[in-house]
């Protein structure tokens, strides 16, 4: 899930030269439309269409899912609307999978956009393509993933859009890979993670929180993740204390639960929550990247952040401590609902995605 925050201030450095260098690209920009200036005005940005509103679970499944070879991977992932527009990348997180976006999916394939919804490493029907590759889940590694599929797909640039691991996956590659990104919407805002920065205590409100990852940082855990009469509950436990308001029925659930039998899955999880906290070591190859994240390099994509009103993670400021970070065209809103931003309100979710790709 979600990085390991304060309740009370954001982690981090300050944007320094990327807002000087931000400055003179608006001053720039300012004298183009400025009249006398030798140079067109710009046209004025075209108006988002309105989303039409659709009542939670509307939608139960997908119509088909493909299969694809990207990186050390083989991908399962739905692909929604026409195979020419523009492409729009739906990034789930932990403990869910795609079915977080199985109402946004059609609601964005309606206005023209190719969407792909796919399985991260270790869910669904995702596998690796060789049993010697190490189940590593840091976020690099996570973020290579993506930028593999879209080379698969031969997807040059798409509007990136998550929560939870899929918010800090989108959010490294606008950072990194910008080129590679039109747009971008990531619940709880800033979620790259600075691993030496996770040694450091929170208040113990927040630690209590944060109960799971401590528990998968112990034989106990990774043994219940590893069960298939416990690993259930525990996932379904997630969802019910980080989602108060969401009443999901047990056929919801189930839906999603299939993409917790992949085989990869509990060590998949477990890498992840440990590597974060700095008692899993990652991979060498990636250790260049790790280290440009480190620095947590501010996000010049234009971005809307969302921030779910009733996560027990999202902090009281109404995404003040994470606003220095973006430093493109930008918007912020508050959804009254839980941690699955997405499903409990696809609607809000799919237009925040329009008016991002709009900004």
């Amino acid at each position: 899930m979600i990085d390991r925050r304060s309740f009370n201030k954001a982690i981090g450095l300050g944007v320094g030269a990327s807002a000087l260098s931000l400055a003179g690209l608006q001053t720039a920009a300012h004298a183009a439309d400025t009249p006398g200036s030798g140079a067109a005005p710009r046209p004025a940005p075209t108006p988002a269409p309105t989303v039409p509103t659709i009542t939670p679970g509307t939608h139960t499944d997908f119509p088909e899912l493909k299969q694809v070879r990207a990186g050390v991977l083989d991908i399962g992932y739905a692909e929604l609307g026409p195979a020419d527009g523009p492409a729009a990348i739906l990034l789930h997180g932990w403990p869910y999978d795609i079915h977080s976006f199985v109402d946004v999916a059609p609601l964005l394939a309606e206005q023209g956009y190719r969407v792909i919804v796919p399985y991260l490493r270790g869910h669904g029907t995702t596998r690796f393509l060789s049993a010697r590759t190490f189940r590593n889940a840091q976020q690099s590694a996570v973020a290579l993933d993506v930028i593999a599929l879209m080379d698969a797909l031969k997807i040059r640039k798409a509007t990136l859009a998550g929560f939870d691991w899929g918010s800090r996956t989108a959010d490294i590659i606008a950072a990194l890979w910008p080129e590679r990104v039109k747009a971008l919407v990531s619940v709880s805002g800033y979620l790259i993670t600075n691993v030496a920065a996770q040694a450091n205590p929170l208040p113990p409100a927040a630690e209590h929180t944060w109960w799971y990852q401590y528990y998968f940082a112990t034989e106990r855990g990774k043994l219940a993740m590893e069960s298939p009469d416990h690993r259930p509950e525990l996932c379904r436990l997630v969802w019910e204390l980080v989602s108060p308001t969401w009443k999901f029925d047990d056929a919801t659930f189930a839906r999603s639960a299939t993409a917790f039998e992949n085989t990869d899955y509990a060590a998949i999880v477990i890498h992840n929550y440990r590597w974060r906290l700095g008692l899993a070591s990652g991979e060498r190859r990636y250790d260049g990247w790790e280290k440009k994240l480190a620095d947590r390099p501010t996000i010049h994509t234009p971005t809307i952040t969302l921030d779910p009103a009733f996560d027990p993670f999202t902090a009281p400021d109404n995404g003040a401590g994470y606003r220095r970070f973006f430093a493109g065209p930008y918007d912020h809103r508050t959804i009254q609902v839980g941690h699955n931003l997405p499903q409990e309100a696809p609607t809000d979710f799919a237009q925040a995605v329009i008016d991002a790709d709009h900004l």
